[in-house]
């Protein structure tokens, strides 16, 4: 071949392989977990077996290694009728992430809860922006998703800003890596070590079966420490239960469908309890001549209290939180050292709250929603 040739050709190679795309729908891993421990076509060949060796030359321990995370492999195998190979190979490829269990762990104690702080990490003009442009795009999905669930356009606008930012914050963990860590690392500190434990062991057994029927390589995957993925940051087991195709394409595609998400957050609220056309929460102040305020905190968030019995313990409702015929819930939401915050939560709130299960979350996904909602029509 003339030399003149062959620089044209190796140039459109040297072109071709850096245009390649990483899909998504990528293939499953390789068999050899020496072969493609990046999860992206790097070597990552270990040198003694534990370890790979990541671009920061950082050591990085594989569950290859571990006979519990194997025997886990055999066992989900056989459960879900799996390619056996390809189970272990798998969570044999994961990495440990040293850092994940440490997140999980619950803040200090005597650190003080600031209801104002919280909120301001959500509801921010950017935030805010990011919401009316999101709902200007997807006026129609939204307005779809609201006929067809009864789920407002402005909780479904507050979940996915508080949670992506409207998909620019999907997170930069590979889930088969974060899955795998808290499945059989997850920090013995924590108050419910057990429970959690098992229920990341039942995420990464759904994650793994997911992306088995899909055929898509579970390294291909980010999302937050814990696991949860796509624009509303679904875990896998909620992706199974709870995700739609809104879009009709097809497929279900939380990462890369709007449309899908917002009907996958609709369901995933009706799913968990939400009643079309209940408001989540009505003001309250206090009697305190009768307050019994520990009585009305003690059942928590859960709706428990009748309007008339939160009256009678000097809990003090609104005109329309006494004509609320369901159970509520009296919430405080605690200001660092001043006077905490009250609502009256009603079952539509604690809904809410099984996406995230806090009184905190719930407030500010409320609330931007609603200063999104007002600044469409400024």
């Amino acid at each position: 071949m003339p030399k003149n040739l062959r620089r044209i050709a190796i140039a459109i190679a040297l072109i071709a392989a850096c245009v390649i795309p990483i899909s998504v729908n990528a293939q499953k891993p390789s068999k050899n977990p020496t072969q493609n421990d990046s999860g992206h076509g790097g070597s990552g060949k270990s040198r003694n077996g534990n370890r790979t060796t990541s671009a920061s030359d950082k050591p990085q321990i594989l569950y290859a290694t571990r006979a519990d995370a194997l025997q886990f492999a055999d066992d989900l195998a056989t459960r879900r009728d799996l390619d056996r190979e390809w189970v272990r190979q798998a969570i044999g490829q994961a990495r440990h992430l040293p850092q994940v269990p440490r997140l999980m762990l619950p803040p200090p104690k005597g650190t003080a809860k600031n209801w104002r702080v919280y909120r301001s990490r959500f509801i921010d003009p950017i935030r805010i922006r990011a919401g009316v442009r999101f709902w200007q795009e997807h006026r129609a999905a939204l307005e779809r998703a609201e006929r067809e669930y009864g789920v407002p356009a402005e909780i479904i606008v507050g979940i996915i800003g508080v949670e992506t930012i409207y998909g620019q914050q999907m997170g930069t963990f590979r889930v088969m890596d974060a899955l795998a860590t808290l499945a059989f690392d997850f920090p013995a500190a924590h108050p419910r070590v057990k429970e959690r434990t098992e229920f990341f062991r039942r995420e990464l057994e759904q994650f793994l079966s997911l992306t088995n029927r899909s055929n898509t390589d579970p390294f291909a995957l980010k999302g937050s420490y814990a696991g949860a993925m796509g624009l509303g940051q679904f875990m896998p087991s909620s992706w199974v239960r709870y995700a739609v195709d809104f879009d009709g394409d097809g497929r279900v595609d939380l990462f890369n469908s709007p449309v899908d998400a917002i009907g996958s957050v609709a369901n995933y609220f009706i799913g968990h309890g939400w009643t079309p056309g209940m408001p989540t929460h009505f003001g309250v102040q206090f009697d305190a001549s009768r307050l019994q305020l520990d009585d009305l905190l003690l059942p928590d968030i859960l709706p428990t209290f009748s309007a008339a019995s939160m009256q009678a313990q000097g809990a003090m409702l609104d005109a329309a939180g006494l004509q609320h015929p369901g159970p509520l819930a009296l919430v405080e939401l605690q200001n660092g050292g001043d006077t905490p915050s009250y609502v009256a939560g009603t079952e539509n709130f604690y809904a809410i709250t099984r996406y995230n299960w806090s009184s905190y979350y719930a407030m500010a996904v409320i609330e931007l929603g609603r200063e999104v909602a007002a600044a469409r029509e400024r």
